[in-house]
């Protein structure tokens, strides 16, 4: 990376809303990425059905997501600026728990949560970008996972369509696929877009 790049990835703060399939991989490869800080949070423990695609281990199960997160991030960078919350997000405590954020990635299941979190996002924090995810559900298709700009401040990750069902399972490739979008996508707009934000 150019000493450029370097300056806006280090001197950048992430919110990572929800630590699940998308959000522990996201939050992976964003810290190997070496971010500035990341903000993580989660209410939920994990459970064993996580584990066939969240960034967690065997003997994890029954422990907080967040707690778990910053320890095995921390295996990857042990500098890493990392900050957990274990909280629910709501609309008071979205603009809270994210006020210093440049990008925030929404990475929930439930699509009314999805939706939550964008429009608090885009009514409250008037100068953060939202990085979201609809469609990721199955196996295969690789290539109808895109990354959609869909406002100067929304970016939609997915293939808009895919749901959870009856033998369309949620899945590690299709997951893992759509988290890296969104790193990719956060990645370039902390280096394209907030060069004069960060100075």
């Amino acid at each position: 990376m150019t000493p450029h790049t370097f300056y806006e990835l280090k001197n950048a703060v992430v919110g990572i809303a929800g630590l699940g399939g998308l959000g522990s991989n996201v939050a992976v490869a964003l810290t190997r990425l070496r971010i500035g800080k990341l903000i993580l949070t989660d209410f939920d423990i994990i459970e064993e059905s996580n584990l066939n695609r969240q960034n967690y281990f065997s003997d994890q199960v029954g422990q907080h997501k967040v707690e778990m997160s910053l320890e095995n991030l921390r295996r990857i960078n042990p500098e890493a600026d990392l900050e957990g919350h274990k909280v629910r997000l709501t609309p008071e405590k979205i603009p809270q728990v994210f006020k210093d954020c440049h990008v925030v990635a929404e990475c929930f299941d439930r699509a009314d949560q999805k939706q939550m979190l964008v429009e608090t996002v885009l009514s409250k924090m008037k100068q953060a970008v939202v990085v979201s995810v609809s469609g990721l559900a199955g196996y295969g298709r690789s290539n109808e996972i895109r990354t959609r700009r869909i406002s100067e401040r929304l970016i939609l990750v997915g293939d808009t369509v895919s749901g959870t069902g009856p033998g369309v399972p949620l899945t590690a490739p299709r997951v893992g696929i759509a988290a890296y979008h969104q790193a990719n996508a956060i990645t370039e707009v902390l280096i394209n877009e907030l060069h004069t934000k960060l100075l």
